[in-house]
């Protein structure tokens, strides 16, 4: 069996997705103390910004909620989501490639592994619903937007790159 060879910013991707969890799960044990675990449980924060209790017990737009199978589903895929772009982040050689595994990484481990293990449901209290933004949501589904930024970011780099070296 082959061994894994982890680069060094292989490494980076892993010590970010690490941290992430971490600030992920403290805003979660934060949000859980001020607002307890009542459905619906709100405070006004600033301007658009509430932080209001939901209880998601399934995945986008409420998809897999109404079946008690439907977590362990989410998990295993989140398992295998996170094995995948693990092996992906242990090759990794450019920084944004690193940091963005990282945080998608930690985003599927933080909802989907640890929040449906412990609560049987993700934790999203980030509500800017006044914006006309339906969605509750939480720290680690902003992992995820931001790490799909990075990974888009750092292919529309290499392309232009790959371009001007083309035409020189």
């Amino acid at each position: 069996m082959a061994s894994l060879k982890i680069t060094r910013l292989g490494w980076t991707a892993y010590a970010v997705a690490v941290v992430a969890v971490v600030l992920d799960q403290i805003s979660k044990v934060w949000i859980l103390g001020v607002l307890g675990t009542a459905q619906g449980s709100s405070i006004h924060v600033a301007g658009p910004l509430n932080f209001t209790m939901v209880h998601n017990y399934g995945m986008s737009f409420g998809l897999l909620r109404d079946h008690a199978w439907g977590r362990w589903l989410l998990i295993g895929f989140a398992t295998a989501v996170a094995v995948g772009l693990g092996i992906w982040a242990s090759k990794a050689v450019r920084p944004l490639v690193a940091v963005g595994l990282g945080l998608i990484i930690a985003g599927a481990v933080g909802n989907n592994l640890i929040d449906r293990m412990i609560y049987g449901y993700v934790v999203d209290f980030i509500d800017v619903s006044a914006m006309r933004f339906p969605w509750v949501f939480n720290v680690a589904d902003s992992w995820i937007n931001i790490g799909v930024a990075c990974l888009l970011l750092d292919s529309f780099i290499g392309e232009e790159k790959k371009l001007s070296h083309q035409t020189e």
